[in-house]
């Protein structure tokens, strides 16, 4: 039988499949459908083809967009990274000093800083125009029991550049004598410590950390972040990310440190899907709280600071103290 021969009764034979598909005693019997393939492939003997040929061509014009879209946003980038740091490398130096000492102050009384028991945190590099932490790491390092209570001990991790693949550690340090200069002349951690032990990472710590001092080039007030173009951070704080869930653990707070002329405004940083957001930006005029995680623990610090004051109020009933203390806990589980 020729092969004309062959697909007329292959049609004859899916009508009649049809057919018996519809007849009464049939409609609830789904064993006797005919496959699917059988209909499209005898009827339509190219359809496949032709639905591949289809899908790829989909998949080429989607990738080719992504990819228009990507160098956009790349180029995006670069211009503000231009803007930033000329901007940067023209800001008073005297301005500078004062922005640094008032946001390292901002941060050394923030609640949330006093009550963090671990943290990554990254250290400054003048030659980059970056923030100063100096005065923050030396309080964490020095801070082991305070006669007031004011702040409880904390773990430190820093960052250390494994190599130019966007891999970064943070690893633990007591001492500002634990850091060595790397090739670019910026403090980093050794491996290992004076005994040769090899430094606790962070990403292998059996307890969390509850928050992220991060640098940056620039920053918006919807929490994008404008990195030097490395993506060390974004990737490093996407691996925490996903350790935190893995082991059920609070998600720590990202808070930016920055000078007035880097914070810009809302959505003006392109941002791809490998960018993360901060909670928080610190500049010299106080805390810009963004997430909602950083807006209920900045609701949360008004308010312990009101409840203090406000216990001390003559004419306080008990029962309104009382009130007070249990909203206070509330918006600490919330947190």
């Amino acid at each position: 039988m020729t092969i004309i021969g062959l697909t007329k009764r292959a049609r004859k034979l899916v009508v009649a499949a049809e057919r018996l598909m519809i007849h009464p005693r049939t409609l609830a019997t789904t064993a006797a459908s005919p496959p699917s393939f059988l209909t499209t492939r005898v009827l339509y003997p190219h359809s496949s083809s032709l639905n591949l040929c289809h899908s790829a061509s989909l998949n080429f014009t989607t990738m080719n967009t992504n990819t228009t879209r990507l160098d956009t946003i790349f180029k995006q980038k670069k211009f503000l990274r231009s803007k930033v740091r000329k901007d940067l490398r023209s800001m008073d130096p005297t301005l500078r000093s004062q922005e640094d000492d008032a946001i390292q102050s901002v941060i050394l009384e923030a609640p949330w800083f006093k009550s963090c028991k671990g943290l990554c945190a990254y250290i400054s590099c003048s030659a980059l125009r970056e923030v100063d932490t100096s005065k923050v790491l030396s309080e964490i390092l020095k801070n082991t029991d305070r006669d007031d209570h004011s702040q409880v001990s904390k773990k430190l991790y820093v960052p250390r550049v494994e190599d130019k693949n966007s891999h970064m550690r943070m690893l633990n340090i007591s001492s500002m004598n634990d850091l060595i200069a790397n090739t670019m002349d910026i403090l980093e951690p050794a491996p290992v410590d004076a005994e040769g032990n090899e430094r606790q990472d962070v990403l292998f710590a059996d307890e969390p950390v509850d928050l992220f001092l991060l640098p940056g080039l620039a920053f918006d007030k919807s929490g994008r972040r404008l990195g030097r173009g490395g993506g060390y951070y974004d990737t490093f704080l996407i691996k925490y990310q996903e350790l935190a869930k893995a082991r059920n653990w609070k998600r720590p707070l990202f808070v930016a440190l920055s000078y007035s002329l880097q914070i810009l405004d809302e959505n003006v940083i392109p941002m791809t899907p490998n960018d993360v957001l901060v909670d928080a930006l610190v500049s010299s005029s106080g805390v810009i709280p963004i997430s909602s995680a950083a807006q209920m623990v900045s609701l949360a610090a008004k308010f312990s600071l009101h409840r203090n004051i406000q216990c001390f109020v003559p004419g306080r009933t008990s029962r309104e103290v009382k009130l007070a203390d249990d909203i206070a806990m509330w918006l600490d589980w919330l947190i």
